[in-house]
């Protein structure tokens, strides 16, 4: 494993590497299946929610002082409505939830751990100020989409063997430019869950 670093900060500290880790969201993301055409001035108004929020968490995952990965979260009740939204229609309660906005890291370092520490980090976090269920989003993108690569490996078995499910009642819808586009599109976001458990 290569020598990086894994750093936490909460909250404003984070301020000194938001323009990296928009950069790192708009590169990562332009990959399958978020083909995200980005702008840095989007980005930095996005983080800049999550620095705000005092319970807020940056894990960042740096090699020789130089971000090379990143995961964020902070409690749902924090992030933007339309993540909100679905939990009040549906539960649990938006109070019970710690959200994870996203795990960005560079193609590679990935196989060496770095997404389970990430993971690893923010549940106890979470835990560590009370919220019981651990949520995270993820785009819907059709199996025979004309972008997805002949190798791409979906993360969802990853994320099933963290103790994550997908909650079909529990959908948001956003809307962004893809790769090639000209006009924004509507995308489904799903919602997958974690409940602690009692003896965590």
């Amino acid at each position: 494993m290569s020598a990086v670093e894994i750093r936490p900060v909460s909250g404003i500290a984070v301020e000194p590497w938001l323009d990296e880790l928009a950069d790192l969201r708009i590169r990562v993301f332009r990959d399958y299946p978020y083909l995200y055409d980005g702008s840095p001035a989007y980005e930095r108004d996005y983080l800049d929610r999550y620095a705000r929020s005092e319970q807020s968490l940056f894990v960042l995952a740096l090699e020789f002082n130089r971000l090379i990965g990143a995961a964020t979260a902070l409690p749902l009740t924090d992030a933007d409505p339309e993540f909100m939204a679905p939990f009040e229609q549906y539960g649990p309660a938006p109070e019970r939830v710690f959200y994870f906005g996203e795990s960005v890291l560079l193609p590679d370092y990935r196989g060496e751990g770095i997404g389970h520490r990430f993971f690893d980090l923010r549940e106890l976090y979470a835990r560590d100020f009370g919220f019981d269920v651990t949520a995270f989003c993820a785009v819907v993108r059709d199996p025979d989409h004309p972008a997805r690569p002949g190798d791409y490996r979906s993360l969802e078995p990853f994320w099933e063997k963290r103790g994550y499910r997908p909650v079909p009642s529990l959908t948001a819808r956003f809307s962004w430019r893809d790769l090639g586009e000209d006009e924004q599109t509507e995308k489904t976001m799903r919602f997958w869950l974690r409940e602690a458990a009692e003896d965590e």
